[in-house]
């Protein structure tokens, strides 16, 4: 049995890599995914041991939000703590440290460096050695800066910004003063290696202390070094000891590990997110592989059933099926896993072209990814083989001296009955997901569409035969006798064409989720920015970031400016849950927007707050009552003086800005709002708005058209990217049925060779077997569109808590799927066709 089952492995080894590639391509994603947040990882693995020191005195309290996003902190150190903590024992040296926040390089053709990307680090420079032993910071070519008029830029930067040492470099703060220029003096390395995309800039102390401190000698951390055979721990110790309240020491492993579980945070977020495509990618291939091994069966049948008579057993022919499965599955996951490598270097690139640039860093490939990939790739493809191993060793012997053989079918009632009770299934857990509330409701939902899709897919061999026969009766009317025949092979077998289109269904039904999810999320901006936009101009930052306020100062100089609205955004924590706050005069935000009010007022003073409806209620509290705010420098306690309703342009709650100076947290702006004043046209402001920020990139002025726009490019760049990662689904659904017909057409050799003898033309006989493909192209289109219309709209509803309030259905697009699944059809045809027209008639006529 074994010498038999090398024998057919070889002999039909086109088929073999058909049916591989499918597992080729799914362990790819697999381990493209995993190589690329694995070198992820290790390139800030190589930043946070190249940048912490052995000991670093810092503040207590979180420096983050639930979110991974800076909190602006005020705080800092005297630099006489500084020599105190250099004078301790077991300290080598103690240096004082500048953090800069909101820093950005102006290229030379005056536009940003990094923008959306990652960011820009801005220190002071000193020679302090990391954990490592190594400086932080080595300057390779040039000098240390010195004066407020010299910089260092890391190589990177200063090569995409176009510049070279003795150049005026131009950067943006969002500090008190908006820009500033430097020469720069010299180029500097980090320790740790690459940067990972981020711009490294560095001042001499004095001048960063200027920019980001207000000029007071203070520092917003200290970096110790240990003697030769101090531990960390020793050196924490020795610290403590004339630290005050308040400010702590933390050895480098701690910084060090807290770093790496944020950035850990985030590489889960993304891999699971990639994985997530490469799971439907591996759905999509298992009815792919399925398929190919019910027809290899049914085409070995008369050699399976004298293999019988022979004497092999029942296991025996089911271990040899599934032989050649664990072969398919071994050499699909192998070339997948060397794909792998590919995909990781296209994702490195693509995430390249955002900011985080990993080309200093090498692809890192490790045992467990191909553990995981082997593991993915057979387990996949034995599951997947299983059940027509089963029915292979069911052919009883005496089926060998028979002419035709027919492989047991389960019954279609079988298959109905788990199909309606997945699908019944899935239906309750998206009802259920409708009832939750938040990512809770969305998980709900999203388990409940794949007990769907698993449900109509095995449906389908009943729900399509309506489309099937309408199709059929289409080509009928058209195309005659040749549109019959096409017909009747799409019905012959129910389940080879339901599976081959519920491939092409599975990735057409996500598609269209997302497209109605996508459409949805578009209208709800335009239907919020058409309600909450009611001011002339709104002026914020395409990178998402603050900005100084003395921007908002100099358009308060501009002739004919009306009301100026300063908004500062940031994630806090009320009553302990995360939430979104703004910081902004709530009179003059009353004055300009028109927010509904549910119960009493916006205009909050001194130690209150006004929280959103939802808030309200998932906090259980009212006007009147106290909340605690939480910060880095310590808990506030503030009382609720307004309710009002969902709003895109105040977020979960309105504080005065004295709550942030109470907070010690710095003042910048993350949004402006400007109206014209009386006399003054929106056109006439909107130009000199322009002109007063003209040099500042930092910025962009826009009118609720503009404003809607840019969020609508921001929401079609993320489904673009879904749409192709979802694209690796319909080219293996494509492929489906490229294999699932040129296997028919084998299958069909002695019919074909028949037609042909009747008088069926070579054209006529490509016509019919394209016509097969459009039917299960067109079929796996409707179901999928179908499905993809009812999880977008239950998405839709889930999500409404989330800001998207309003349903939008892309009907043109839906079309030219269904058109584009046509094309495909055809498309997926042509190899099939051609080779059938090819078929020696006499031979084909005498093919057992």
């Amino acid at each position: 049995m074994l010498r038999v089952t090398w024998r057919n492995l070889f002999a039909r080894k086109l088929r073999l890599l058909l049916s591989a590639f499918a597992i080729v391509l799914g362990v790819a994603f697999v381990a493209g995914s995993l190589v690329f947040t694995d070198t992820i990882d290790r390139a800030f693995d190589d930043i946070v041991s190249g940048s912490v020191s052995d000991v670093t005195v810092r503040f207590d309290g979180a420096t983050t939000d639930e979110n991974g996003g800076l909190i602006p902190d005020a705080r800092s150190m005297p630099a006489s703590l500084v020599d105190e903590l250099a004078a301790q024992p077991g300290v080598a040296r103690a240096d004082g440290t500048v953090e800069g926040v909101g820093l950005f390089v102006i290229d030379s053709d005056g536009k940003l460096v990094g923008g959306q990307g990652a960011p820009t680090l801005a220190f002071n420079y000193n020679d302090a050695p990391s954990i490592t032993g190594e400086p932080a910071v080595t300057v390779v070519e040039g000098e240390e800066p010195q004066g407020r008029d010299e910089v260092l830029l890391d190589e990177r930067t200063a090569e995409n910004a176009g510049y070279e040492v003795g150049d005026t470099v131009r950067m943006v703060t969002a500090g008190t003063v908006p820009e500033l220029e430097a020469e720069l003096v010299g180029i500097a390395e980090f320790g740790g290696g690459g940067l990972a995309g981020a711009s490294l800039v560095l001042f001499d102390t004095p001048t960063a202390q200027q920019i980001f401190l207000g000029g007071s000698d203070v520092f917003d951390s200290i970096a110790l070094t240990a003697e030769p055979g101090v531990s960390q721990d020793g050196l924490a110790a020795s610290a403590e000891q004339v630290l005050p309240d308040g400010i702590e020491a933390a050895t480098g492993d701690v910084v060090a590990a807290e770093t790496e579980e944020l950035v850990g945070t985030v590489l889960d977020f993304l891999n699971i997110f990639l994985l997530i495509f490469a799971a439907v990618a591996l759905v999509v291939g298992t009815f792919l592989i399925i398929n190919t091994f019910s027809i290899l069966v049914a085409q070995r049948s008369r050699e399976l059933a004298l293999l019988r008579a022979l004497g092999a057993s029942r296991r025996q022919v089911t271990r040899s099926v599934l032989l050649e499965a664990l072969v398919i599955g071994v050499v699909g996951s192998t070339l997948g896993l060397v794909l792998g490598f590919g995909l990781a270097i296209a994702l490195r690139t693509l995430f390249g072209n955002f900011g985080l640039d990993l080309s200093g860093t090498p692809l890192v490939f490790q045992w467990t990814t191909g553990a995981i990939g082997y593991a993915v790739g057979i387990v996949v493809t034995l599951i997947a083989a299983y059940l027509p191993a089963r029915r292979a060793s069911r052919i009883a012997p005496v089926a060998a001296m028979r002419d035709d053989i027919a492989l047991p079918e389960s019954s279609l009632r079988r298959r109905m009955i788990v199909g309606v009770a997945l699908t019944l299934l899935g239906a309750g857990m998206m009802a259920a997901g409708l009832v939750g509330e938040g990512n809770t409701g969305a998980s709900m939902v999203g388990i409940g569409v794949l007990g769907v899709l698993l449900g109509v897919a095995l449906m389908s061999p009943v729900l399509g035969r309506p489309v099937l026969q309408g199709l059929g009766a289409a080509y009928r009317a058209v195309f005659g006798t040749v549109g019959t025949l096409a017909r009747e092979n799409t019905l012959r077998n129910p389940r080879r064409t339901a599976a081959t289109a519920s491939a092409l269904m599975i990735g057409l039904a996500l598609v269209t989720t997302m497209s109605v999810l996508g459409a949805s999320i578009n209208k709800s901006i335009e239907v919020a920015v058409q309600e909450e936009f009611t001011t002339d101009y709104l002026v914020s930052s395409p990178t998402f970031q603050p900005f100084s306020t003395g921007i908002a100062e100099r358009i308060r100089d501009i002739d004919g400016v009306g009301e100026v609205v300063q908004q500062q955004s940031l994630g806090s924590e009320i009553d302990g849950d995360g939430s979104f706050i703004n910081a902004a005069d709530g009179g003059a935000v009353a004055e300009v927007y028109d927010i509904p009010v549910v119960t009493g007022t916006l205009d909050v003073r001194r130690g209150g707050i006004a929280v959103s409806e939802q808030k309200a209620d998932s906090l259980g509290v009212a006007v009147g009552d106290t909340v605690t705010l939480t910060f880095p420098a310590g808990d506030q306690e503030a009382e609720v003086q307004g309710v009002y309703e969902q709003s895109n342009i105040l977020n979960d709650a309105l504080v005065p800005l004295s709550t942030l100076a109470a907070a010690q947290i710095p003042r910048q702006d993350s949004v402006v709002s400007v109206n014209a004043a009386e006399g003054t046209s929106p056109d006439e402001l909107g130009t000199a708005l322009d002109d007063v920020v003209a040099d500042l990139p930092i910025v962009t002025v826009q009118n609720q058209e503009d404003f809607t726009e840019a969020q609508r490019a921001s929401v079609n760049t993320l489904l673009y990217l879904i749409y192709a990662l979802l694209g690796l689904a319909i080219v293996i659904a494509v492929l489906g049925i490229v294999n699932t017909l040129a296997l028919s057409v084998i299958e069909r050799t002695r019919e074909v060779g028949l037609l042909r003898a009747v008088g069926l033309s070579r054209r006529q006989l490509r016509r019919m077997v394209r016509l097969e493909a459009i039917a299960i192209a067109v079929l796996g289109a409707v179901l999928g569109i179908v499905m993809g219309l009812v999880f977008g709209v239950v998405l839709q509803q889930a999500l409404a808590d989330q800001g998207i309030t309003d349903l939008a259905v892309p009907i043109w697009q839906l079309v030219l799927f269904v058109v584009v699944a046509a094309v495909v059809g055809v498309l997926a045809a042509v190899l099939p066709a051609r080779r059938a027209a090819k078929l020696d008639v006499l031979r084909a006529i005498t093919t057992e």
